[in-house]
């Protein structure tokens, strides 16, 4: 169905987009209608939908508020295009995660938890009041214990003493509790202990005022001390104080020993006594909220309450839609911190599949990212509803079945980064399969089942595995093969493999988690890369490494090497201005005369990793841009900031570094995550070649590519949540490929698609 609307106003017009590595680009996208972009990673897909399209349009969004609003709004400069026409209000359902903030769950994220306060605050008994005396971010509905938070902070204390030694051989193993200390010495005079008793046989009482004797007075010395337990005062101190601890060593002491327990008063229900009491058929509104959505289903349809059958037929909406994008397995209570990108974009979703908002543009980043192929047809009828239902949907992705239901498909490309940021094709999916482009090309190519699968020797043994919705599971991983951990989103992957096989010490876990670091980081620095090539500048020119470092002696004076200036204009938005000593450059102009082989240090973290692999002749650089080359990031330049990096390419860029360590087994949470369909069969070569020199090589994956290509396969499911966490299949691709498993079924299908 591609540019059949002959009105210019169902076109969004783009003419000449230079945002990024993008060449001057045009290209008209249908509205009301789903658009695919495609392409290899870093070929500006995400340059021209989220850099362009979306940056614009929240931009001019922001632009109709006062002034006074907008100087709490980040500022947002016009993206580099020509002409951007036809816009509507762009939202973007991102994979960044919900933010830790521990008062979000994903009953609030979804209205879902909002509903619920409205039916208990008419249909409960005794009620508590209104929707306000429901809420947990409410003084009137929170428990006054834990003011909502549902934990308190709790002191692990085998990490605080030793049981073994007395109070005078140094059993406090706090800082600054050294025995006759000065802190030693007011906790003991304040709170009588035996001092020669070891503490695993000191009285239950006299231990009980040691930790957690209240705060008082006592005469040391002539003089008069405050004094409290040693819990006590470490509470007060440093974990209740809300003060910012200076000292690194006491911090990382404190984040140590502190542990969270469910709130003691409400038992982790976050809510107050009143709400705690209400009931309605018996169910109490924090028992429904920690049930999984599929089962709070069940319950509500048990409930016979015919005033409120259409305030139920809202919340049964939202729910179902959980349901059907593949959450069914989460709980109301879960805190929104805690779900992965892809849970995160998809709760996301649901919010704005119940919203009455139409003729709005929504902007997806690969929303199909932690999702089964069988939960994938799901997805992409509720983009279908929502195209339905009047709006523009961008969808960013990399999967055939996803952009099998674009009306209309951009191709960006033909490669990445200066050899991406074209156009190579516009129109519909058949087009898009006839045309020559790597797209094109790959569409309906698939890898092979695996006929000769590695042997592997002496397993890793997971035994009694019962976090979550595990259940008890054992289960055998085979050394020296690539082993694909496959099952439904929620089924327990993440779980078995995160709470067992990832804690050992011999194993490198390579994720999509964000990498430490702020604006200043990039390749260079993040990979060890910049020490030989600073080092190689200072021999060239005879002088010292340090100036070859933004973040030391060379960095520009204006900017403190950052290469942009960030102002307060108070009654507007704060402004990232291109530094004006050094244009963004980031070193001082002294730093930039020293050369070697003809570049300045900018102009070197100015090259791709391709072109420093070509052009430096730097024997200890090459070892990390060779990694580098091998994960698929060629097109990424040395200085690049790595919160500009997606999660596929962080994971990557961690990949890399890994590989030089030989960890021996290597943990890989969803390696084909932002991968275009021909860099799938770089990573099965790479993953190869890395099994081939000796290692082991775990794989949580739904990509089916990977799943065909494993020596071995461990399936869990059947289902997801309670329905979930059993191993249902260990064996070969092949027989899976022979399963009913759902996994099994859609690699079948994979393989032999006429089957």
């Amino acid at each position: 169905m591609s540019q059949h609307p002959a009105d210019t106003h169902d076109m969004i017009r783009v003419r000449q987009a230079r945002e990024n590595n993008l060449t001057g680009i045009d290209a008209d996208i249908p509205k009301r209608r789903i658009t695919a972009f495609t392409g290899v990673s870093g070929s500006g897909k995400s340059s021209l939908v989220f850099g362009t399209i979306a940056a614009e349009s929240q931009r001019l969004i922001n632009e109709t508020y006062t002034s006074f609003i907008q100087s709490f709004m980040p500022s947002m400069p016009r993206p580099d295009v020509e002409v951007l026409e036809n816009l509507s209000a762009a939202i973007v359902v991102d994979q960044e995660r919900m933010g830790a903030n521990s008062r979000s769950t994903v009953g609030t994220a979804t209205d879902a938890y909002s509903l619920l306060r409205v039916l208990y605050s008419r249909y409960s008994t005794p009620s508590a009041g209104g929707a306000g005396a429901y809420s947990f971010n409410l003084g009137e509905g929170a428990c006054s214990a834990c003011e909502g938070f549902g934990t308190e902070a709790s002191i692990d204390l085998d990490e605080l003493l030793d049981w073994d030694k007395t109070l005078n051989e140094g059993a406090i193993k706090a800082p600054n509790f050294a025995p006759d200390s000065w802190l030693w010495q007011t906790l003991t005079a304040g709170t009588a202990p035996d001092l020669d008793v070891a503490l695993r046989e000191m009285p239950a009482e006299m231990l009980h005022r040691l930790l957690y004797a209240e705060a008082g007075k006592v005469k040391l010395n002539g003089a008069n001390m405050s004094y409290s337990g040693l819990v006590t005062r470490i509470k007060s101190n440093y974990i209740h104080s809300g003060r910012e601890i200076k000292q690194a060593h006491i911090r990382d002491w404190i984040e140590r020993i502190s542990t969270t327990a469910p709130c003691s008063v409400c038992e982790g229900t976050r809510l107050a006594e009143k709400a705690r009491a209400s009931r309605i058929a018996g169910h109490g509104i924090a028992q429904l909220s920690a049930l999984q959505v599929s089962d709070l289903i069940a319950v509500l349809d048990t409930l016979d309450i015919p005033d409120a059958a259409p305030l139920l037929g809202n919340l049964r909406a939202v729910l179902e839609a959980m349901v059907q994008i593949g959450l069914g397995y989460i709980s109301l209570d879960r805190p929104a911190g805690t779900l992965s990108g892809g849970e995160a974009q998809r709760v996301k979703m649901v919010r704005h599949l119940g919203s009455a908002l139409s003729d709005v543009t929504y902007v997806f980043d690969e929303p199909t990212v932690g999702l089964h192929p069988h939960d994938i047809q799901r997805m992409n009828t509720l983009l279908g509803e929502l195209r339905d239902k009047g709006n523009t949907v961008l969808v960013v992705e990399h999967k055939p079945e996803v952009i099998r239901i674009a009306d209309h498909v951009i191709d960006l490309g033909p490669g990445a980064g200066i050899h991406g940021g074209q156009v190579t094709y516009a129109g519909d999916v058949p087009g898009l399969l006839a045309s020559d482009t790597l797209t094109g090309r790959h569409f309906s190519a698939t890898v092979p089942l695996k006929t000769d699968p590695r042997p592997g020797h002496d397993p890793l043994q997971i035994r009694g595995a019962n976090t979550h919705n595990l259940k008890d599971v054992e289960v055998d991983i085979p050394r020296g093969v690539l082993c694909a951990i496959t099952g439904v989103a929620g089924s327990g992957k993440s779980t078995l493999i995160h709470t067992t096989i990832s804690k050992r010490e011999d194993v490198a876990v390579v994720d999509q988690s964000a990498i430490r670091g702020s604006r200043r980081s990039n390749p260079a620095t993040y990979t060890g890369l910049l020490d030989p090539i600073r080092t190689a500048f200072a021999k060239a020119n005879g002088v010292k490494p340090a100036l070859f470092s933004a973040n030391s002696a060379g960095a520009c004076p204006n900017c403190n090497g950052v290469g942009f200036t960030y102002t307060d204009l108070v009654s507007m938005a704060g402004v990232a201005l291109l530094c004006e000593l050094c244009e963004g450059k980031r070193y001082t102009a002294e730093v930039l005369d020293y050369r070697l082989d003809g570049l300045n240090i900018a102009e070197v973290l100015d090259l791709s990793i391709e072109e420093a692999l070509a052009q430096l002749k730097i024997p200890r650089a090459k070892t990390i841009l060779t990694r580098l080359n091998q994960v698929g990031l060629d097109y990424l330049k040395l200085g690049q900031p790595l919160n500009t990096l997606s999660g596929g390419e962080r994971q990557r860029l961690k990949l890399a570094i890994n590989l030089g360590k030989g960890a021996g087994t290597y943990v890989l949470d969803e390696p084909t995550t932002g991968l275009h369909m021909a860099d799938v069969d770089k990573l099965l070569a790479l993953l190869d070649q890395m099994v081939d020199e000796g290692n082991t090589v775990i794989v949580i994956e739904h990509h089916l590519a990977v799943i065909a290509h494993a020596d071995w396969v461990i399936d869990l499911g059947p289902g997801a949540g309670h329905d979930g966490g059993r191993v249902i299949f260990e064996g070969t691709a092949q027989q899976l490929s022979r399963t009913d498993t759902l996994t099994g079924r859609h690699l079948a299908a994979y393989v032999d698609p006429n089957a």
